[in-house]
């Protein structure tokens, strides 16, 4: 189980994250809502541990390991993996090599196609291509979905995967998360496109970095779209109000 108890986060003298407190369960997915600018990014690197995240304030928790002070790497180790909004272009390296990051990543050649398939690219046109500016934005997308899938993630934090994609993106991405859970992972979902929702066990709206509210999917979706809609971040009613 991943705990966030009472976590804040400021970056020069600007408060992010105000006092979240989040369960993440096995084999669950949660869907985390909010305009642009809500900080819902900056709760996936504060997850993932990234320089310049480490909480100000609060814990996280993974089965009851602190793991606040925590490096990327050795999250990582543990099972969290991030998937980035904006893919990196590394040059030189086929998508083969990327998907089993060069190599290290013992997988068979069924998996490779496999993943390649649930994101929606051709193994035979694709595995060899480079994954640089021969690829789109979309296309990278794909791939690094598809090196999620292959990390068999415990946790996986998928930060806006629906943009930069394609308007048929929200069916693939059940699917991948699907396969997460099957493979026994919990997927955290970041994204601002209430239709993702729907995907999940639990969803969350994020606003001015604070957690306003969490449930069902179809109650936080009514309340996304009936409140956030005209949403000034200013006097934000909060879960139970």
């Amino acid at each position: 189980m991943l705990k966030l108890l009472n976590v804040g986060l400021s970056k020069d003298s600007k408060q992010i994250l105000k006092h979240l407190n989040l369960i993440f369960g096995e084999q669950e997915t949660h869907v985390i809502m909010g305009p642009n600018g809500s900080g819902k990014s900056s709760l996936a690197y504060t997850i993932m541990g990234l320089e310049g995240y480490k909480p100000t304030e609060g814990k996280i928790l993974l089965d009851d390991m602190d793991i606040t002070n925590f490096g990327v790497a050795d999250r990582a180790k543990l099972g969290i993996h991030l998937m980035w909004q904006e893919p990196a272009r590394f040059r030189g390296l086929t998508v083969r090599q990327y998907l089993t990051l060069g190599g290290k990543l013992k997988v068979s050649q069924s998996e490779l196609e496999e993943v390649l398939h649930l994101v929606g690219l051709s193994p035979s046109l694709y595995i060899n291509r480079m994954v640089d500016e021969l690829l789109s934005g979309g296309e990278r997308k794909r791939v690094e979905l598809a090196s999620i899938l292959l990390l068999k993630p415990r946790y996986a934090i998928l930060d806006e995967p629906d943009s930069g994609i394609d308007v048929l993106s929200l069916d693939m991405i059940k699917s991948i998360v699907e396969k997460i859970i099957e493979k026994g992972g919990s997927a955290i979902v970041i994204t601002h496109r209430e239709e993702v929702a729907s995907i999940a066990d639990v969803a969350h709206v994020l606003c001015d970095g604070r957690i306003v509210r969490s449930g069902l999917p179809d109650e936080v979706m009514n309340y996304y779209k009936n409140f956030c809609d005209v949403c000034n971040h200013t006097n934000v009613p909060t879960i139970g109000e």
